[in-house]
């Protein structure tokens, strides 16, 4: 079920790694909007336009510089950089050497002659987007990846079409003028993608544009184009890969396949027989779907999910050298706090408390775990304010383990 690259080292922030991030997720992107009314009256039903009249309102997520530098330093390769544009034809041999590597001085001509640069999964690199991908992936359950989109005045990277996955449009420099359209697809499918031979465009539903600061919605299924204004536009994409009840009974299904031999049953002989009679084929696919209902174990199937989506988000470790390096120091006066990069569960039975982490069980006694919850929930304490299960020295002895599994920082 996996869904994303694994990240790669981030680089480019001047932030301490406790500020990094903070605050900035669903409610943050979305405000004045509330999340209540998000989730019940946009969330896979309509488009949502947030006008700001503030061009520096995601000024801390990326600039114009460190996308120049991302794509002229960082050696980046074909396709997680790629060159479009709805008015003119271009390939991948237009501005690569040997088939993947950048040559960045024809990618800077292509630019000025109309093209959009596309940086996909810049959240591999970017530490601002790395960890503001983090947040709202703590908020949705769902792995997210942010794409970015250099434009150039009057351009218009790619034509009409629908994603297959959710997406969030933050506008940092420049402007778009965004046009949706008719949703041929009501929330496609991974492999749904949009076929321009097969699905109409429909007629124009909403017509908006995107300023520096402004923020935009847009269920997967809908249709839309976008074309910039009359300066270069910079624009983050932050798409959710989200999973579907149709993955989670997938996921059912090849269990009740396994635990129960009525699903292994063949179908019945003949049944592709223009005589056959297809009733009985009818009550066997009921009693089927009956049994399926009754005996999944929903707990067990949204576990994997759970898993599956903690496996995917690595925590974000910046400065972790120098938290090691200063252990002996902490002390019950320190003050600590639980990293904001790091998408965890904990768990407790009567043999022991565990954390699960990237993958990782870390486990810990059974009489530290109201310290560990306290510790993994709260942003900011001293070590002496867990709670008193614990003696001083167990208290310290828990936060410089912490510390080391990378849960935890001084702050």
């Amino acid at each position: 079920m996996s869904r994303k690259p694994v990240r790669a080292s981030l680089q480019g922030s001047d932030e301490s790694p406790s500020d990094l991030g903070t605050g900035r997720s669903l409610e943050w992107m979305i405000s004045p909007l509330s999340e209540q009314v998000f989730w019940e009256d946009y969330w896979e039903k309509q488009p949502l336009v947030v006008k700001r009249s503030n061009p520096d309102y995601f000024g801390s997520l990326l600039t114009l510089d460190e996308v120049d530098r991302v794509i002229t330093t960082l050696g980046l390769r074909y396709p997680t950089i790629t060159l479009k544009n709805a008015d003119q034809a271009v390939t991948s041999e237009d501005y690569t050497v040997q088939g993947e590597l950048i040559d960045v001085a024809k990618v800077y001509q292509l630019f000025e002659h109309g093209s959009t640069i596309t940086l996909a999964y810049l959240d591999n690199v970017v530490e601002t987007l790395a960890a503001f991908a983090r947040n709202l992936e703590r908020v949705f359950s769902f792995p997210f990846q942010t794409n970015v989109y250099l434009t150039p005045a009057r351009a218009k990277g790619a034509k009409h079409h629908y994603d297959s996955h959710d997406v969030f449009v933050l506008q940092i420099a420049g402007s778009k003028r965004w046009t949706t359209y008719g949703t041929p697809v009501r929330l496609p499918l991974r492999g749904q993608d949009f076929d321009p031979a097969v699905h109409e465009r429909g007629e124009p539903t909403l017509e908006f544009e995107l300023e520096a600061g402004d923020c935009a919605y847009i269920p997967r299924g809908v249709v839309h184009d976008a074309r910039s204004g009359e300066t270069t536009s910079l624009h983050i994409t932050v798409g959710v890969l989200h999973w579907t009840w149709t993955d989670l009974l997938l996921e059912a299904i090849a269990d009740g396949s396994l635990n129960d031999a009525a699903f292994r049953q063949a179908l019945p002989p003949g049944f592709a027989r223009q005589d056959f009679n297809r009733e009985r084929a009818r009550e066997l696919f009921r009693d089927l779907l009956t049994r399926l209902s009754a005996n999944s174990d929903l707990d067990a199937v949204l576990d994997r999910f759970a898993d599956e989506f903690m496996s995917s988000c690595p925590p974000l470790l910046r400065g972790q050298l120098d938290q090691l390096a200063n252990l002996d120091r902490v002390s019950l006066d320190t003050v600590v706090g639980a990293r904001s990069g790091v998408i965890s569960h904990v768990r407790t039975n009567h043999e022991a408390t565990t954390v699960d982490c990237y993958g990782r069980e870390i486990n810990f006694p059974v009489q530290a775990a109201a310290a560990v919850r306290f510790a993994l929930s709260n942003s900011r304490f001293a070590v002496c304010k867990l709670p008193d299960d614990l003696d001083n020295a167990g208290k310290l002895t828990l936060i410089r383990r912490l510390i080391r599994e990378g849960l935890l920082m001084v702050v």
